[in-house]
C-alpha cells in the first residue's frame, strides 16, 4: 500500500547542519544489511510536466514504473541551471559557497574538497560517471573529484551524434567525448552510448559496491532522433520541436529500462538504490543560425519542455525552474507513496553517507544539505526544521514553511509567495505581510554569508 508523507510545515536556518545530530543514528537494520549500489540518473532539462507520471503526453513506461514501485518526491529542489545543481549533488552544498551561480567552466569545486565520489570512493566503492561533466573543462576533470571510471563529454551540450561543443567551426576544433578523462573519437547517438556505458558498468564483476553517475544529454538541444523514437508521436498533434524532445525522452526511458534489465540480469537490483532526478525545470525554446556549424539554423526548437502547473522556465527561480520531477527507488527498502516535502538536491550527499554507513565528519564540511533518510523509509513522520536557498546571476530566493521569498537583482524588488495557497506563485504576498517579508529578508541576509 502507498504511504504518503507528511507535508514539511517550516524550515529553518538551524536545520542546515542538522547531520551530526542524525548521522549517528545509524540503525542495526542499516548496519546488517550490504552497502547499496547506487545509481543517479540525471536527465538534462526534463520539465515537471514531460513524464507520464504527471500527466504528460510523453511516453514514459520505465520511468512510470520506478514512480509506480518508488518514492515520488513533490517537493525536490535544484538549482535553475545545470553546473549549480550538479556543484549541489556533488559536494552537498549550494553552489554559491563556491560563487557559482550560473553554467560555469574552470577550476568550479575546489581541488581537494571532498565530493560524493571521493567519499564513496574511500569508503569501498568504485565509481563511475557516464555523461555530461560540466564541473570544469580539462585539467578539472572527473578522475580529479573522486571518479575511478569517466565517459561522456567535458561540456554542457553536445551534438546528439557527432559530439561536437556548439562553437566548433571548420577551422577551430573543440573536442569534448571522452573517456577517463583523455579525449575519445566515437561514433553513435549520446543516448544509446550511455546507456551502453552503464550497461557496462553493471555487468562488470567487481566485490566493492558501485556509485554510477548517469548525467543524459537530453533532453537538452540540441535535438535529432531516429525515426524508431519519432514514429511514437506520429498520431499526436504536436509541434515538430515538441515531437522531437519527445521523442528524446523516449529514448532515454528505453536506456533506463535496459538499466533496470541489467540489475536484474546480474543480481544487483534488489541491493540497488535508483535515484532520478532532473536537474532544473524545462527549457521553453532555443533557436541558432551560428552554434554547431549553422547546423540547426533551419531547425528550430520552437517549443521543448513543459513545467505546468509550475511557473516560470529554466533559469527562473520560480517553482518551474527549481522544483523537478524525482524518484527513489529501492526494492523492498522504500515503500512506494508520495514525499510530500521539500527537500534539496544538496541533502544527496549527507543522506547517502548515512545510509552507506560511513562514518566521514560531515559536520565539519560546513554542508547545506541534510540526510533525509529517515524520512524516505518512514521512520520518522515528522521533518525537523530548516530553511532552503537559492541563489543566480539574475535572483536570490528562500523559502522557509510555507513561505517563499525572491529578490530580482537587478531592481531589488522582492516577492512575497504562500506555496501551500498558491503553489503556481500567482498572488504576491508581500505588500500584505511586511512581518514575513522582513523576517526572510533577513534570513537571506544570514545565508548570503556563507557565500564566495
Amino acid at each position: 500500500m502507498e504511504r504518503n508523507h507528511p507535508v514539511l510545515l517550516s524550515l529553518s536556518l538551524a536545520g542546515i547542519m542538522a547531520f551530526s545530530a542524525t548521522g549517528s543514528r545509524l540503525s542495526a537494520q542499516n548496519k546488517t544489511i550490504a552497502k547499496p549500489n547506487i545509481v543517479v540518473i540525471i536527465p538534462d532539462d526534463l520539465g515537471w510536466n514531460d513524464v507520464g507520471y504527471h500527466g504528460s503526453e510523453i511516453k514514459t513506461p520505465n520511468i512510470d514504473k520506478l514512480a509506480k514501485s518508488g518514492l515520488r518526491f513533490d517537493q525536490h529542489y535544484v538549482m535553475p541551471t545545470c553546473t549549480p545543481t550538479r556543484v549541489s549533488l556533488l559536494t552537498g552544498k549550494y553552489p554559491s559557497r563556491y560563487g557559482v551561480t550560473g553554467p560555469d567552466y574552470g577550476e568550479v569545486i575546489d581541488l581537494g574538497d571532498p565530493t560524493l565520489a571521493s567519499i564513496l570512493s574511500a569508503n569501498g566503492y568504485y565509481t563511475a560517471i557516464a555523461g555530461k561533466w560540466h564541473l570544469g573543462s580539462p585539467p578539472y576533470t572527473p578522475l580529479k573529484y573522486g571518479f575511478q571510471s569517466s565517459y561522456g563529454y567535458f561540456d554542457g551540450q553536445i551534438d546528439p551524434y557527432t559530439h561536437e561543443y556548439k562553437t566548433e567551426t571548420e577551422l577551430t576544433k573543440r573536442e569534448s567525448w571522452h573517456r577517463n578523462d583523455e579525449y575519445l573519437t566515437e561514433e553513435g547517438h549520446v543516448t544509446d552510448l550511455l546507456t551502453a556505458e552503464a550497461v557496462r558498468i553493471i555487468e562488470e564483476e567487481r566485490e566493492e559496491p558501485f556509485f554510477l553517475y548517469l548525467a543524459h544529454h537530453v533532453p537538452h538541444f540540441p535535438l535529432e532522433e531516429p525515426d524508431e523514437w519519432m514514429s511514437l508521436y506520429d498520431d499526436l498533434s504536436m509541434h515538430p520541436s515538441r515531437k522531437l524532445f519527445a521523442a528524446s525522452v523516449s529514448h532515454m526511458d528505453d536506456g533506463i529500462g535496459k538499466i533496470i534489465d541489467a540489475l536484474e540480469r546480474t543480481g544487483k537490483r534488489e541491493n540497488t538504490l535508483i535515484l532520478f532526478l532532473s536537474d532544473n525545470g524545462g527549457q521553453h525554446s532555443w533557436h541558432s543560425n551560428t552554434e554547431y556549424r549553422g547546423k540547426y539554423a533551419n531547425k528550430p526548437h520552437s517549443v521543448l519542455g513543459n513545467n505546468f502547473p509550475l511557473r516560470g522556465w529554466k533559469g527562473d527561480l520560480y517553482e518551474g525552474g527549481i522544483r523537478v520531477p524525482a524518484i527513489a527507488n529501492w526494492p523492498g527498502k522504500l515503500e512506494p507513496g508520495a514525499a510530500d516535502f521539500p527537500m534539496h538536491m544538496s541533502d544527496w550527499l549527507p543522506t547517502l553517507c548515512f545510509l552507506t554507513g560511513i562514518k566521514t565528519d560531515l559536520e565539519n564540511l560546513k554542508l547545506d544539505g541534510k540526510n533525509v533518510w529517515t524520512l524516505l523509509n518512514g521512520e520518522q513522520n515528522v521533518a525537523e526544521e530548516r530553511s532552503i536557498y537559492w541563489k543566480t546571476n539574475q535572483a536570490f530566493a528562500a523559502r522557509e514553511g510555507n513561505w517563499k521569498l525572491l529578490v530580482h537583482r537587478n531592481n531589488n524588488k522582492a516577492e512575497l509567495y504562500n506555496l501551500k495557497n498558491d503553489f503556481r506563485e500567482s498572488r504576491d504576498l508581500s505588500s500584505s505581510n511586511p512581518e514575513k517579508l522582513e523576517h526572510l529578508m533577513n534570513l537571506l541576509e544570514e545565508f548570503k554569508k556563507g557565500d564566495r
